[in-house]
């Protein structure tokens, strides 16, 4: 009776433990200097009672463990994100949170949520993690200068001088500067002649 109890049990516990999901966006874009918060959906378990982790992986290295969060007063931080990233919980609507201030170019990396305790130790040199995590699918965060927006170049014409002999060959220049992006396309008329279209790369390098 009792053997059949126990694997019962464990049956029950495999099912339930199975039924722990957390949802994480695919993916999300930041500026540098900018905020941005990442969101990990639970289910199947009591959020507010349980230990959550923020994991990342930046791109040709192993995992980076970030901090480990049960409550506002029962947390812990790596030294290198304290003061920029800030974790919380809305137990209403069973959301995990990762705030991140000030975002650099080199946080571009997959950031993981997971449930479970132990990682602080593990990365920390205190000891050994011994819980069961439990990992969302991670949401690809890449941190990426902002485009500039078209920038309308400055004009300036400069003309020859005249000159009395009828061979003199004669040009005029057109500067185009200050603009973006590099490439420029001008249209170029002399009195009554024919509109010239002209198409060229910059010379000078837009600010």
């Amino acid at each position: 009776m009792s053997t059949i109890f126990f694997s019962l049990l464990l049956t029950f516990l495999s099912c339930v433990q199975s039924q722990i999901i957390l949802t994480q966006k695919v993916a999300e874009t930041g500026r540098p200097g900018g905020t941005l918060t990442l969101t990990c959906k639970t289910s199947g378990f009591n959020l507010g009672n349980d230990w959550m982790q923020w994991i990342r992986q930046v791109p040709g290295q192993g995992l980076e463990w970030l901090l480990e969060y049960k409550s506002s007063s029962s947390n812990n931080y790596a030294p290198g994100v304290k003061a920029r990233f800030t974790a919380s919980k809305d137990t209403s609507n069973n959301i995990f949170a990762l705030e991140m201030k000030n975002l650099k170019i080199e946080d571009t990396a997959i950031y993981y949520c997971a449930r479970g305790y132990g990682l602080h130790y593990r990365y920390t040199g205190l000891g050994v993690g011994t819980a069961k995590m439990i990992f969302g699918s991670g949401t690809q965060l890449t941190v990426e200068p902002r485009q500039k927006s078209i920038v309308k170049p400055k004009l300036s014409a400069f003309y020859p001088p005249k000159s009395s002999s009828k061979d003199a060959v004669q040009a005029a220049v057109c500067l185009a500067s200050d603009f973006f992006p590099k490439d420029i396309s001008l249209q170029l008329a002399f009195g009554d002649k024919p509109k010239a279209n002209v198409t060229r790369p910059s010379v000078l390098k837009p600010d």
